[in-house]
């Protein structure tokens, strides 16, 4: 299992253009890393899009979802930095889950990705996630150019804390595939065949949508503990 634990926070998001380049300095300097000293987060990684919209997705992997409820995090959300309070107002269209993983085949983690964000129908959740689990994402990662497959789904509702109080509310996010590799070609090629829009609405999804990123930065815990 590439991913690092059993739960994720992903988000989506753009930033003001004239903003971006501080945006990129203070998540890769102080942002990351103070969120990667928080007992239980593993991983982050922030990539940014090739296709599709918004224009960034950053995912942690944390031990558990309970980690994502912790004293210890939500202390950091309503305390923010100087430079993170100066920062939040840039955010815009913020939607953040805080997600089980439900799925996860494959080993490494591709400096591409795809990320599909969806709602199952309600009456279709178990049909769509047996599909995805057992019938598609498994063998995504034999194939070239790609390495690794993902399921998650909303586990918790992220409290309003003062860093979103700034920035403004966040939307939520129901479930989502992430798919890795090293080909962008060959990941497009998903969205046009096995992880098609239609595909996912013939199983029962709604919402669908799709894009295409590259990592910029990723940070480990135990880079920061060194």
């Amino acid at each position: 299992m590439p991913l690092l634990g059993k739960a994720a926070m992903l988000l989506s998001f753009d930033i003001a253009p004239d903003a971006i380049d501080e945006h990129d300095d203070w998540h890769t300097h102080e942002h990351l890393p103070e969120r990667l000293s928080i007992p239980g987060f593993l991983r982050g990684s922030r990539w940014a899009a090739l296709h599709g919209q918004p224009r960034y997705f950053v995912m942690y992997e944390v031990e558990g979802v309970g980690t994502l409820l912790s004293d210890a995090y939500l202390r950091r959300l309503n305390n923010p930095t100087p430079w993170t309070s100066k920062m939040m107002p840039s955010y815009r269209g913020m939607t953040r889950g805080l997600c089980g993983v439900v799925a996860s085949y494959g080993v490494g983690m591709g400096h591409c990705g795809l990320l599909i964000r969806f709602e199952p129908k309600a009456d279709a959740k178990a049909s769509l996630d047996h599909w995805l689990s057992k019938d598609v994402l498994p063998r995504l990662p034999t194939l070239p150019g790609l390495g690794g497959a993902h399921l998650l789904e909303a586990a918790a509702s992220p409290q309003m804390t003062n860093e979103q109080r700034i920035r403004g509310a966040d939307a939520s996010i129901g479930s989502a595939v992430l798919v890795t590799g090293y080909s962008r070609s060959s990941l497009e090629a998903l969205t046009g065949a096995a992880l098609g829009v239609t595909q996912f609405e013939e199983h029962g999804a709604q919402h669908v949508t799709a894009a295409i990123y590259q990592t910029e930065y990723t940070l480990t815990a135990r880079e920061v503990d060194a």
